[in-house]
């Protein structure tokens, strides 16, 4: 990992996750202790009730107990295990056609009547302002239902012990393999929400994820100079299963240069190939700059998906609401409502959805209380939809929510985020190997590294784990200094070539930001191995002039 990127891991996850909003340090067995359904059903009917005995015409109410743990391990020492938990109440309502939002951690009656309250008055002061009501597309209510995260293995019932030394094994492997220090973390996750509205629905959902990253850096003590290679893992929403690696679900990458696993992580074998891949890359050849094919790894092309595609198609940014924190995108209206804007070849074909087992952003409810689903963004080729909450959807003549709304916490305002935006495979029988063997000059790169992209998603560049020359259909010696530069749509137009679905994966970030307050969502984003032609390679490491 680059140190831009790891600092931006390690201070966001240390720094805004291990201590949430109004959040506690508690013990590991505190982690297992239940709350009574009806304790939560009858703090949301208080909120519900007091919201529209003020006036309120729409209400919902999330009531949320957030736990997390998290371990870090540095070499063969153990740096840190955090507990926490952090339980309130957040009240949304829409008076006199505008929004009011208040949050609380008093667990009581009266404090969840008094913010569902305070919520009815911010919304009627804010109506003095806005120019138009807020229009909210239909949601039929649910009535009583739940929904849960499939798991096999709750990461709360397992010993830290265990899961310690697994992490320091993991340590050990990568020095064996050559690295010369190892860091390898441990982040868990579980969201208990209790979402309830005046629309009638009432939605318990038990959420878990968790994601493993190792890093591995190898120094050359003659001349200092330093090499590190990220770990393959990708964060899921699975239970501790996830760890649990099979060898029925390897399979091989192009060339056999790594393996992979698709329902399960070797995190040892994945910290020694770091190890060891690390080593390598302080001998590696430079690149030479110029126009290549590359051959994108699902586990590199997620990034480039979630910057290129699954951002600019954010309605919210699209819109202009989010130009002054995070920018906003070219794939303009004026785009989608020709139908034919071109923002890939014909073999692109991506959609969003919040369904996908495994991933990052699957659940059963939104936070408006929409059943998740699945959708088409671009297909063939061609900008078909955005991503779009209850209040966006009439923008774009959609009679019903994408079922994108989400907060990161019950005292954030949820508002909309990207679901699982993702690249079908290809529909042709094809594998990595028999991809590479058309290839004449390219580059085969795994993993994701550093990148920046304008704030309109169209200009970009990105880098990598790894990166191998391909010469004449062969995989051959590791390449370094390598990153290449596009923009947008001649990139996906450059889409030349899909492996089939025996390929496709998924990849993600858990710790997507966005917002003012700014908040921290997860998502997933799957594809095969993709090939792009005649792409733009630059030397990092060479001076201009």
């Amino acid at each position: 990992m680059e140190r831009r990127a790891f600092l931006n891991v390690s201070s966001l996850a240390l720094g805004t996750m291990l201590l949430p909003a109004f959040g506690r340090a508690i013990a590991a067995e505190e982690l297992l202790k239940p709350v009574a359904l009806q304790f939560k059903k009858m703090l949301a009917d208080t909120a519900l009730t007091a919201a529209t005995q003020a006036g309120a015409s729409y209400c919902d109410v999330r009531v949320g107990r957030y736990l997390n743990q998290f371990i870090t391990t540095r070499d063969l020492n153990v740096e840190n295990v955090v507990n926490t938990e952090s339980a309130g109440v957040g009240v949304r309502v829409i008076a006199g056609g505008a929004y009011g939002f208040a949050a609380t951690n008093d667990m009581s009656p009266d404090g969840v009547a008094a913010a569902a309250r305070q919520a009815v008055a911010i919304a009627k002061a804010n109506a003095k302002l806005q120019t138009e009501p807020v229009i909210l597309a239909p949601v039929k209510g649910v009535g009583e239902v739940s929904w849960a995260t499939p798991i096999v293995k709750d990461w709360r019932t397992v010993a830290i012990k265990d899961k310690a030394e697994l992490l320091i094994a993991a340590n050990k492997a990568g020095m064996e393999g050559g690295a010369s220090f190892m860091q390898s973390l441990l982040f868990q996750v579980n969201q208990q929400k209790y979402f309830a509205s005046t629309d009638g629905s009432y939605i318990d959902q038990d959420v878990h994820r968790l994601w493993m990253p190792v890093f591995a850096t190898a120094v050359d003590q003659k001349t200092n100079k330093f090499r590190s290679r990220q770990g393959l893992s990708s964060p899921v929403g699975m239970g501790y299963e996830y760890l649990d690696a099979r060898p029925e679900h390897k399979i091989k990458a192009a060339g056999g240069v790594t393996t992979l696993y698709t329902k399960s992580y070797d995190l040892i074998e994945d910290a020694r190939a770091a190890g060891k891949q690390a080593k390598q890359k302080l001998t590696a050849k430079s690149v030479e700059p110029g126009k290549y094919d590359l051959v994108l790894s699902p586990e590199h092309l997620w990034l480039t998906i979630h910057e290129s595609v699954g951002h600019p198609t954010e309605l919210d940014r699209v819109l202009g609401y989010e130009a002054n924190f995070a920018g906003t995108s070219f794939a303009t209206l004026d785009k989608w409502q020709s139908k034919k804007f071109k923002y890939g070849s014909d073999l692109v074909n991506i959609v969003a959805d919040k369904t996908t087992p495994g991933s990052l952003a699957n659940v059963g409810y939104d936070d408006e209380g929409v059943k998740c689903k699945r959708w088409d963004i671009i297909k063939d080729g061609i900008l078909v939809n955005y991503q779009a909450t209850r209040d966006q959807a009439h923008i774009i003549g959609e009679k019903e929510s994408h079922g994108c709304s989400y907060a990161d916490n019950w005292s954030s305002v949820q508002f909309q985020r990207m679901p699982n935006v993702s690249l079908q495979a290809g529909k042709k029988k094809m594998t990595p190997d028999e991809m590479v063997k058309d290839v004449k000059k390219g580059i085969y790169i795994v993993g994701d590294g550093s990148f920046s992209i304008d704030q309109q998603r169209y200009n970009f560049q990105f880098g990598g784990q790894l990166f191998y020359e391909i010469k004449n259909g062969k995989i051959g010696e590791m390449l370094e200094d390598v990153a290449y530069q596009s923009n947008t749509q001649e990139f996906w137009n450059a889409c030349a070539g899909l492996c089939d679905e025996r390929d496709w994966r998924m990849g993600g970030s858990f710790f997507d930001g966005k917002g003012q307050p700014s908040q921290v969502s997860v998502v997933s984003h799957g594809a095969s191995t993709a090939r792009f032609n005649g792409i733009n390679v630059i030397n990092t490491a060479r001076k201009i002039g």
